[in-house]
């Protein structure tokens, strides 16, 4: 079927506008949507109602249209500009080509001319048909409490996804991602930052640093200069283009809720809240769900992660979540020579010892983020009442009073 063309007529006068019109009729693409003599109102037309072309004609005085179709070039970029005149100089049609006019038709229009001008333009609008982008889904893995493990998570949940995966750090200052793949990147997120408009699949290919068939990786800059020049709306268009190119996009941001941090976490889909079993991290992990709160985040995109959980730990983890008002999704067990063993040789643990408790744990996490459906934890951690139930006690009456107030 032939792609119709909705068209906006500007004639220096109705007699031209008419002449222009019945040249249109010739042709059953055309969808004659406005027309007349009157530029102000035509313009506010053409800027509504976006069409597929519009024909700007010029008069003795050219200026007034030359100004019209700059004009539209910038407000309506999708709509080809036609500029028409009768006995026009090549000043002027070179005029208004480089005010923006895509196309010329000198007047009185010849029915080749007009088919040829408007098969061109056809194939000027079915190129701005964009197809739907696919859009990746981004996972940040994130605690506001340094220390937890969250560069450990990200790279073992990054390494373990099934498809194609970016493993982006934006620590940006301090970032240590490398170690935990054994790679050496030419290129970092700066890169990336400063190239972002022209960023493609092909660029980004040439930025990343590949770990295997799956899974690469967008480091952090090796130097801080580079890293206090990207701003937060440089993180937000390389994180959208990673989008489009990868099938999963795992964030491992800084420690803070600075601004770049937040322009990560503001398009995630989903944050793994990352806590240890202690009261700093218990606290911090709490101050988080209220900034997340405040920021609209709505709590289905916030899943809470135990790391370095053991059988040691006296607490009471109904109480925890109570404290939280969150579910706790995974406890990934605590084993120290284990996971240091898997980051000196570089590689992730669900790789390097597939079968640990912690590798099947974080799988089953993955599992669980990825459309799986919530997995049974393997192991539920067992309640106990103990002297750390008072200090839940005190905290949640503590907020029952405040929310009086």
């Amino acid at each position: 079927m032939t792609q119709p063309l909705s068209i906006i007529v500007l004639g220096t006068d109705l007699n031209t506008f008419k002449e222009v019109r019945t040249a249109l009729t010739s042709d059953t693409r055309v969808q004659l949507l406005a027309g007349g003599d009157d530029a102000e109102q035509l313009y506010g037309e053409i800027v509504r109602l976006k069409p597929s072309a519009a024909i700007i004609t010029i008069g003795a005085n050219p200026e007034p249209a030359i100004k019209l179709i700059k004009n539209l070039s910038s407000e309506a970029p999708k709509t080809a500009i036609i500029s028409a005149a009768r006995n026009a100089s090549s000043d002027v049609l070179l005029q208004s080509l480089r005010a923006g006019a895509r196309e010329f038709l000198p007047l009185p229009i010849r029915a080749e001319e007009l088919k040829t001008v408007l098969d061109r333009i056809g194939e000027f609008c079915n190129a701005q048909v964009e197809t739907p982008k696919k859009k990746g889904r981004m996972i940040a893995v994130f605690s506001s409490k340094g220390g937890c493990g969250t560069s450990f998570l990200a790279t073992n949940i990054a390494g373990c996804l099934g498809a194609r995966t970016a493993l982006v750090d934006l620590n940006l200052q301090a970032g240590d991602l490398p170690l935990f793949l054994g790679v050496d990147p030419k290129y970092s997120f700066a890169d990336m930052a400063e190239k972002r408009d022209r960023l493609d699949d092909a660029l980004i290919k040439s930025f990343i640093t590949p770990y295997s068939s799956t899974l690469s990786l967008v480091a952090a800059p090796r130097e801080a200069d580079s890293a206090d020049e990207i701003e937060p709306e440089h993180v937000f268009d390389v994180l959208q283009k990673l989008r489009e190119s990868y099938d999963y996009v795992v964030l491992d941001p800084q420690h803070t809720f600075d601004s770049i941090t937040l322009a990560a976490l503001d398009q995630s889909d989903e944050v793994i809240l990352v806590l240890t079993l202690d009261i700093p991290a218990i606290r911090s992990t709490q101050r988080a769900l209220e900034i997340f709160d405040r920021l609209g985040y709505p709590r289905k995109k916030v899943r809470i992660v135990v790391n370095r959980w053991s059988k040691m730990i006296d607490l009471d983890l109904r109480q925890v979540e109570k404290f939280l008002g969150e579910p706790v999704i995974g406890f990934v067990p605590s084993d120290y020579q284990t996971a240091v063993t898997s980051i000196n040789l570089g590689r992730p643990l669900v790789h390097s010892d597939p079968n640990s408790k912690i590798a099947l744990e974080i799988r089953r996490i993955a599992r669980t983020l990825t459309g799986g459906g919530p997995m049974p934890i393997m192991e539920e951690p067992k309640t106990k009442k103990t002297l750390w139930n008072t200090f839940f006690k005190r905290e949640l009456e503590f907020q029952a009073s405040m929310e009086k107030v």
